[in-house]
């Protein structure tokens, strides 16, 4: 006689579950094999569904709480079912064909070993695609489903013995029921497959009934609830699982195991999982007494070792085809980085520099302008990155400046002499910015050619060469690492590995280049709106892309803050240098293009070959790419042209405002924010526009491709003097070493790492400018901002120059001793800056009156200046303080923080690559061919 079965249904108290509740109780009533008894667990007010379970004929029904777990229902409601009747567990959401009891039914009377009998679950809007059919697991005990989403056409018929299921609809044998009661303690999760691990090691087994179909709505998925309580489940049921002897292993594995995690999760892209793996693992720990109770259910009925549970897992091949099965068709084309010129234009561009810059292949390393030797050791790169003590200074202690941790990147490059890699970036710039650009023209255009044509224009931009000839190796960086900017975050809002690899390159450039924050602040904004109309899962990818720029800028925005300089966090970073640049009251003239006075350098290159000056003509060079551009927002790639040209516009405001903000100074002069920073980021969307143009625009083929010739030779033609610079004589860029100290000072500093030299440089109007350089050098990654920005004298600047004006005037105050108090061992009068007769006349009185000294040794003269040592016992540089230091770890743990995640999101791996191959490498292509 077959044996009855009781049906356990449990019902949510909502208005959207009334809907569906009567369905399933219609469902359940209309059975083929109907059921011997109902029972309804009505999960929070009975009265929206009062009048459907009264018509029901259940034999009982039972109010819970809203908060009641579907295991605790099912556990409220088997008190009342007869001992030895099977039990079908359903949802109000569930609705079974007419047929499906007798299917699960008849499948317990043919296999008497089977304890627990699985429906198919379908989509309830489309009955054609599977919801669940099965469930495994992997060896760490992560829940695997053996068909979701697929359309169903019959593949999986042939299932029969699984390891667990989905617990809705199932049928379980009436003489175990007592045994396998669903556990609360999964939160919901897995109830299934548990209940089907424990049939297994009680020595029965799981059976797919695919004839038996239930319907059931999609969830609709809360990412971070429910992957707190899928984590929560899975490291529940490890500790309920594990062998005796190994539980309190797992317990401790689980915090560690967490911050593993937290890296793995962060390299497949995954960064919302974060939050829950922790939160996970910390209930996990805590609910001890619910894993004892687990873990006892398990003891007590177990008849079978997990050799029974082993052989249904999931393999390693079996995840592998599944994930085949699933992947998307590849709509990506061939990057075609060889076949399509990129490569041969990187070589031609490398060919071009050694030309250009030939002399560089005999120096020992590059000075001039704003160029300053980098720290001999990769640790004195760091040191200088990190807040603490200033290498220049009387015991400054403040945050160091981003662009302190971008030089620490470059010169550990080249460890043996970090100094050497700036001499290789400037031999360099030229092919990395035709890599670059290359590249971020694959966002734009999927035609090689003109690939080529904006990588040549982006390396031939008129700010790019006039930092190289008057060197300026912030605006150098900013203008290669600015492509790549574009060729990320243009992709940052699909894919968090973009969103990771942009967020590091937007605190590059930042740190680079200050002066641009508050347009890429605009472009950012800009790019949020969108992607909350557009595509709102990338929202969190697009706000991670401020975060690292945040960590790294906020020391020094608090402390510029807390003076109330806020205009001071647009200074250029590195060495203040008052070079070639248009004067603020010709601010319009950068709208032509060019950064100095004289456009790409052709004064002085006509005046160099006795021709007239006249420089009006070298603008219009540039007018075919602007033309271009402004063809771009009325071709059918509209939405990229606008966005190119907002670029643009934005760029050239910023050039335009940085000619009004003198915030710095170098030694006595004011030094404006370079404009260069603002053109590169303009000629950037220029460019960008233009090539959308010559690649969709109206005219024929033929034309564009010739009007894209024309634009490059007229920018490669206003490029010739700055190429040829270096050998005319007319560049500041100069052969140098890596010391701005003399070489006794350097060979001193390498015994006493804490040694300082007072250095005294006469200036144009008579006066002296006095600093303190503590080491073998002053450094690029030694520079701060917050002292070339400082409204007023400190302490001890004060002290600084009461000590030099003492040195230079003879005073009878003991200099010598107050320069020993304060650990300076040497004085350099340079020898840089006689210009004038005031300052020669200075300097020729000063050395005078330093020789007359006592306790100073003349050393005697060098290329650097006179230098003398201070032959008094030296008090050593005093240390940090416990205060400071522990500053110090703060703000380094917090910026580590913010580029270690970033650093992980932006790790390519197999899975984010074969992502990305189904996405078009163009930014909104999709969108423009939609239209």
């Amino acid at each position: 006689m077959p044996a009855a079965v009781h049906a356990v249904l449990v019902a949510r108290s909502s208005p959207e579950a009334v809907k569906v509740l009567g369905r399933t109780l219609e469902a359940v009533r209309s059975q083929t094999r109907p059921v011997d008894a109902l029972t309804i667990v009505v999960c929070g007010p009975i009265a929206p569904v009062r009048e459907l379970v009264s018509a029901s004929g259940a034999e009982g029904v039972i109010e819970a709480s809203a908060a009641t777990p579907f295991a605790a229902a099912v556990e409220f409601a088997l008190r009342r079912v007869t001992p030895g009747a099977s039990v079908w567990l359903l949802a109000h959401d569930a609705t079974p064909d007419a047929t499906a009891l007798a299917a699960l039914a008849g499948e317990l009377e043919r296999g008497p070993s089977i304890a627990i009998a699985a429906p198919k679950l379908v989509d309830a809007d489309d009955a054609d695609r599977i919801v669940s059919l099965g469930q495994s697991m992997t060896r760490f005990g992560r829940a695997v489903e053996l068909a979701d989403g697929e359309f169903d056409q019959g593949q999986y018929d042939a299932l029969d013995d699984v390891l667990g299921s989905d617990i809705r609809g199932v049928l379980v044998r009436g003489e175990v029921v007592a045994d396998l009661v669903p556990d609360r303690a999964l939160l919901g999760v897995d109830e299934g497959l548990d209940l089907g691990v424990r049939a297994h090691l009680a020595g029965r087994r799981v059976a797919l009934v695919p004839r038996a179909r239930v319907a059931v709505p999609r969830p609709a998925r809360k990412r971070m609830r429910d992957d707190f309580r899928q984590r929560t489940a899975q490291l529940h049921r490890r500790l309920a699982y594990a062998p005796a002897w190994a539980v309190l292993l797992h317990w401790l594995s689980f915090l560690p195991l967490a911050l593993w995690k937290t890296a793995v999760q962060l390299i497949a892209k995954n960064p919302a999982f974060v939050p829950a793996e922790w939160a996970a693992a910390i209930v996990a720990m805590a609910r001890i007494p619910a894993v004892a109770r687990s873990r006892a259910r398990i003891r007590r009925t177990r008849r079978a070792s997990w050799a029974a549970v082993d052989a249904l897992r999931a393999t390693r091949e079996s995840l592998r085809e599944r994930q085949a099965s699933h992947d998307h068709p590849i709509v990506r084309r061939e990057l075609r980085f060889f076949s399509g010129g990129g490569a041969w234009a990187v070589l031609a561009a490398g060919v071009v520099s050694v030309v250009a810059f030939l002399a560089l292949l005999s120096w020992p390393g590059v000075a001039g302008g704003a160029l300053l030797p980098l720290a001999r050791t990769v640790s004195g790169l760091w040191a200088e990155a990190a807040f603490g003590r200033r290498a220049v200074g009387l015991d400054v202690v403040s945050p160091a400046d981003p662009f302190a941790a971008v030089t620490a990147l470059l010169g550990s490059l080249w460890p043996g002499s970090p100094s050497f890699a700036l001499l290789a970036l400037w031999l360099l710039a030229l092919p990395l910015a035709v890599l670059g650009a290359w590249f971020a023209a694959t966002r734009v255009t999927v035609r090689s050619g003109l690939r080529v044509v904006m990588a040549v224009l982006w390396a031939l931009a008129p700010s790019f060469l006039s930092a190289l000839v008057d060197p300026r190796p912030a605006a150098v960086l900013v203008h290669l690492l600015l492509p790549w900017l574009l060729f990320a975050g243009a992709a940052a809002h699909r894919s968090w590995g973009a969103a990771g690899t942009a967020s590091l390159l937007l605190a590059a450039v930042v740190a680079c280049a200050p002066s641009l924050a508050p347009a890429l602040v605009v472009v950012w904004a800009l790019g949020l709106v969108l992607t909350c109309a557009l595509r709102p899962r990338g929202i969190a990818r697009v706000v991670w892309t401020l975060v690292p720029s945040a960590a790294l800028a906020f020391p020094v925005v608090l402390a510029q803050l807390d003076r109330g300089t806020p205009w001071a966090l647009l200074a250029d970073p590195g060495r203040p240098w008052a070079g070639p640049v248009l004067a603020a009251d010709e601010r319009w003239r950068i709208a032509l293009g060019f950064p100095t006075s004289d456009p790409g350098g052709w004064g002085g290159f006509l005046a160099g070959l006795g021709l007239p000056a006249e420089t009006w003509w070298v603008p219009i060079l540039l007018a075919p790419v602007a033309l271009a551009a402004l063809v771009a927002p009325l071709t059918r790639r509209w939405r990229a042209g606008i966005a190119m040209i907002v670029i643009a516009v934005l760029g050239l405001a910023t050039a335009g405002a940085a000619l009004s903000v003198q915030v710095a100074w170098a030694q006595s002069q004011p030094v404006a924010v370079w404009p260069g920073a603002g053109l590169s980021l303009a000629w950037l969307g220029l460019v960008a526009a233009a090539v959308i143009a010559f690649d969709v625009g109206f005219a024929p083929r033929a034309v564009l491709r010739a009007a894209a010739l024309v634009a490059t030779a007229c920018v490669l033609l206003a490029a010739i003097p700055s190429l040829t610079a270096v050998h005319r004589g007319q560049a500041a860029l100069r052969s140098g070493t890596d010391t701005t100290l003399p070489a006794y000072v350097s060979a001193q500093a390498a015994i006493a790492e804490d040694v300082a030299t007072l250095v005294l440089a006469p200036q144009p109007d008579g006066g002296v400018a006095a600093s303190v350089v503590w080491g073998a050098s002053e450094t690029l990654g030694g520079q701060s901002t917050l002292q070339s920005t400082q409204p007023a004298l400190s302490d001890g600047d004060r002290r600084i120059a009461e000590i030099a004006t003492d040195l230079v005037a003879g005073s009878s105050a003991d200099a010598t001793g107050a320069l020993a108090e304060r650990g300076v061992g040497f004085v350099l009068l340079a020898a840089e800056g006689e210009d004038s007769d005031a300052a020669r006349v200075l300097r020729l009185s000063a050395a005078t009156a330093i020789d007359q000294r006592a306790g100073l040794v003349r050393v005697g003269e060098t290329p650097r200046g006179v230098l003398w040592s201070v032959d008094v016992d030296r008090a050593p540089r005093p240390a940090t303080s416990d205060d400071d230091a522990q500053t110090a770890r703060g703000i380094a743990l917090i910026q580590l923080i913010a580029v270690a995640v970033a650093l992980l999101l932006a790790v390519p791996t197999p899975a984010s690559h074969r992502a990305a191959r189904r996405k078009p490498r163009v930014i909104a292509a999709e969108y423009e061919e939609a239209s």
